[in-house]
């Protein structure tokens, strides 16, 4: 009998392309605008990402569409978010109205810090296409590739 070994390296193909996006519009309408310069179907995916940062829970919305033709998957994920928590610490004095909340900024990929959204797409080959539609989106600031073998969180893109 044959034995058959698998190596490490034959897993470790990237087939998707990561696309930053700067756009101060909110998240289901810059899915609409994307939708029309792209002429794709993003939706609201019903479950949120979600993961654990300092005790509290921080969740990110999440567009997808599954282009069956092309064989493409499209995620439109929010990189920023803001969790609201109670320090544990909290002394009450006199003048301490109570407990105190503090709002504290959270990333979906900690590196790029002054990036509003990431397109995630699967099995992409015409990227410039992609970037010059999203460039032609006049609410889109600004729209670049990302290296995706200088992110230290790539465990966040699995989803």
């Amino acid at each position: 009998m044959a034995i058959h070994k698998l190596m490490i390296d034959d897993f470790n193909t990237v087939d998707y392309t990561l696309i930053a996006i700067h756009s101060s519009l909110e998240d289901y309408r810059l899915a609409y605008f994307v939708n029309r310069e792209l002429e794709i179907r993003l939706e609201k995916c019903p479950k949120d990402i979600s993961f654990i940062h300092r005790e509290s829970k921080a969740y990110f919305s999440r567009y997808t569409f599954e282009d069956d033709v092309n064989d493409m998957a499209w995620n439109l994920i929010q990189n920023k978010n803001s969790i609201v928590s109670t320090p544990a610490d909290t002394l009450s004095s006199l003048f301490s109205g109570g407990e105190y909340q503090v709002t504290t900024s959270v990333f979906f990929i900690p590196e790029l810090k002054s990036v509003d959204y990431i397109l995630k797409v699967d099995n992409e080959e015409t990227e410039e296409y992609v970037l010059k539609a999203l460039l032609a989106v006049k609410y889109i600031a600004t729209a670049y590739k990302i290296d995706h073998s200088k992110l230290k969180s790539k465990n966040n893109l699995i989803f």
